[in-house]
């Protein structure tokens, strides 16, 4: 079994994890005194809300939400400006705004979310038709999109080359528990089970990891440029894509196995006596087994050439006792999975 895979993912370091909160705290504090300095208001709520609401967990994207976000503003107050300028206040300069605010935040939508900001925008300052409130919300937004923009990159940067290794080991632990217990339940011939709904989200991250790595690398900031760890600039793009590669093999795998998981009839057989899994399933507990061993070797950078032998080896066994079109599909997973494992020891040359 696989004994390196149920060590648990290494914690990140505390000022890791205080720096998000730092950088929140002065790119929130900074713009409110700066509006307090300049007259604004005595309670300048928008500065600091660009703060709370660009700062997520990839600071790099800060400046593209901000630009949003600032447009958004724009947008928001120029209508409540107008509507309220030539519509009386009531029920159809409401429905005016609104109707035209949704129509804008979808034509300003990015990767299909629409920019709320627009209506939020709107309908704050429809309902505080104070004299001189749309110019100060605009320049109180603006100073705090300004410090974001500004400030938020350079407030203690994640390291993107570090972020990347700890993600890859996390999805790698974790596909290792999963393989392993799929081994085990098939085995024993028992179901494997649906998978929960939230595990899908796991085949997704070595793509979502190799694009942050590949975005935070490749933004012009003004940033130092960061150098990647000894040795993680060879291996580390190279994992990402076997893992990247690796992932809907594996997920097919772990669907077809949940399939023959039992008869098709649901009725005992003469390989399956409890009506549970099949014959062909049952052996293929070793070979995913070996394949998750030669595969977690492969991710943690070592070697992995006698481990991916001895799981082909399993393969071709399996093959000549269970030669049946079913059993094929049932071994397409890890056959991929074995061709992705020998084209990563072998990379074809350009």
């Amino acid at each position: 079994m696989l004994g390196s895979t149920s060590v648990p993912a290494r914690t990140r370091p505390f000022g890791e994890r205080l720096a998000p909160a730092a950088r929140l705290l002065v790119c929130a504090t900074v713009p409110w005194f700066v509006c307090v300095w300049l007259g604004t208001s005595t309670a300048p709520v928008p500065a600091a809300l660009p703060a709370v609401l660009i700062l997520r967990d990839d600071v790099f994207a800060a400046p593209r939400l901000a630009l949003e976000r600032l447009v958004g503003v724009v947008v928001g107050v120029v209508l409540s400006v107008l509507v309220l300028r030539w519509l009386p206040s009531g029920s159809l300069s409401f429905l005016v705004l609104v109707v035209c605010a949704c129509a804008a935040m979808f034509l300003l939508s990015h990767e299909g979310s629409p920019n709320q900001q627009v209506m939020v925008t709107a309908l704050v300052i429809y309902a505080t038709p104070v004299p001189g409130y749309p110019l100060a919300r605009l320049e109180e937004s603006a100073v705090g999109i300004a410090v974001v923009v500004l400030l938020g990159p350079l407030l203690w940067p994640p390291d993107p080359y570090r972020e990347a290794v700890n993600g890859l080991e996390e999805y790698r632990t974790g596909l290792g528990a999963l393989l392993e217990r799929i081994a085990a339940r098939a085995g024993a011939g028992r179901p494997t089970g649906p998978a929960p709904a939230d595990r899908f989200a796991r085949w997704r991250r070595p793509y979502e990891l190799s694009a942050a790595l590949d975005r935070r690398t490749g933004r012009l900031l003004l940033l130092p440029p960061r150098r990647a760890p000894a040795g993680a600039a060879d291996t580390l793009r190279p994992r990402l894509r076997l893992a990247a590669r690796t992932a809907p093999a594996l997920l097919f795998l772990a669907r077809e196995l949940e399939v023959r998981s039992s008869s098709p009839d649901g009725e005992p057989t003469e390989a399956a006596p409890g009506g549970g899994a099949d014959g062909a399933v049952r052996a293929m507990a070793p070979l995913v087994g070996a394949t998750a061993s030669a595969l977690d070797a492969a991710l943690r950078g070592e070697d992995c050439t006698d481990r991916l032998r001895l799981a082909r080896e399993l393969e071709l066994r399996h093959r000549a006792a269970h030669p049946g079109r079913r059993d094929a599909v049932l071994r397409a997973g890890l056959h991929l999975t074995h061709e992705a494992l020998a084209e990563h020891l072998d990379p074809a040359p350009g």
